[in-house]
Order: C-alpha cells, then sequence, then structure tokens
C-alpha cells in the first residue's frame, strides 16, 4: 500500500509539472489507472474517492500514520465489530457540534493514556457489560445522580469513596452490614450528618 501511494503520489508531482494539456490529459489517464477500479465507479463514486485522496494528499506524515494505524485496526476487527464502528460513526455524524468536540476531546484523552491504563479501562467495561441489565441500569442511575451533584459535594463524595478504599477489607464489611441494617430514615439521618 506505501508503494503504490508513493507511486500515486510521483504521478501527481509528475502531472502537476506538465506543460502541455494534452500531456496533462496523458498523465491524468495513467494516474486514474494506477488507483485500483477508479474507472468501475459511478461519478459520484469518483468524484469521492478524488476527495478523499486530496484530502490524503494534505495530510501531514503523522496524520496519515494514524490513518494506517487506523486501517491496519480495522483489517483486524470482526464483522460485528465494523458494524457497530459504522454505527457509531453515524450517530458522531448525527451529533451537536459540542457533542463531537467533546468526543473528540475523550478520543484524544483516550489515547493518551498509557496502554496499561487503557487495558484496565478496557477490563473493566467488559466487566460491567457483563454485569445483569438492572445491575448496569443502577449503575448508570448512580453515576448519572453523581455528575448531577453540585462540585463540592462531588469532592465530598470522592474524598469518602478514597476514605473507604483504605478500610481494611473487614472493617469494610462491617460498616456495609450496618449501613444494610439501617431502616431508610435512618441512612437519611446519617447522611445529612455526614455533609459539611
Amino acid at each position: 500500500m506505501n508503494a503504490r501511494l508513493t507511486w500515486i503520489a510521483m504521478l501527481l508531482a509528475v502531472a502537476l509539472c506538465g506543460v502541455t494539456p494534452c500531456r496533462a490529459a496523458a498523465q491524468q489517464r495513467a494516474q486514474d489507472a494506477e488507483i485500483e477500479g477508479l474507472e468501475r465507479l459511478s461519478p459520484d463514486e469518483r468524484a469521492t474517492a478524488e476527495r478523499q485522496l486530496e484530502r490524503w494528499r494534505r495530510m501531514s506524515p503523522e496524520q496519515r500514520e494514524r490513518v494506517r494505524r487506523n486501517f491496519e485496526q480495522w483489517k483486524r476487527m470482526t464483522p460485528e465489530e465494523r458494524r457497530a464502528a459504522r454505527e457509531s460513526f453515524k450517530r458522531f455524524r448525527q451529533m451537536s457540534p459540542q457533542d463531537k468536540a467533546r468526543v473528540l476531546q475523550d478520543f484524544e484523552r483516550w489515547n493518551e493514556l498509557p496502554e496499561s491504563r487503557r487495558q484496565d479501562l478496557e477490563q473493566a467495561y467488559q466487566r460491567f457489560q457483563s454485569l445483569p441489565p438492572e445491575r448496569r441500569q443502577r449503575i448508570l442511575e448512580r453515576f448519572h445522580r453523581f455528575q448531577s451533584l453540585p462540585s463540592a459535594e462531588r469532592e465530598r463524595v470522592l474524598h469518602n469513596w478514597q476514605r473507604w478504599r483504605e478500610l481494611p477489607p473487614e472493617e469494610r464489611r462491617r460498616l456495609r452490614e450496618r449501613w444494610q441494617s439501617m431502616t431508610p430514615e435512618e441512612r437519611q439521618e446519617r447522611w445529612r450528618r455526614r455533609a459539611p
């Protein structure tokens, strides 16, 4: 593939240097012949292919390398994974510009993570997906509730969560049992007393 792209780029450079219209037309036919299957495309499909080729030519070497890596990843995907990726891309194209910007920012942050952290997150996602639907729904509801809290309240919850994680397992078990034995009113009162 790299040799073909290099060849196409060389042909384009030669075509741009051509002096006569006849020579340019001959060079264009030669260039078109190098793009496999271009002659079998409808005019609309051909125009799309030519636009994509022009985009490729304008890419930096880093962008081209990213496209190559993505293409290699695409080739390794199962048909089901490819279908899911196409559906995700369709949803992405229908998003508002603000939502698209947020998704792209998240994607950029994901790519900046160390490989070990990405693997940890992928495993956590797989564990989440393996949960029963009702359990996943409860987790999502709690997460949305957490997101809707004022920032000071979110900080308090995160601080408490960190303290919880640092407790010995036996102490966590004891506290969990005590919480489960409380009535809803007792829990509410306990929660209010913990608030700053």
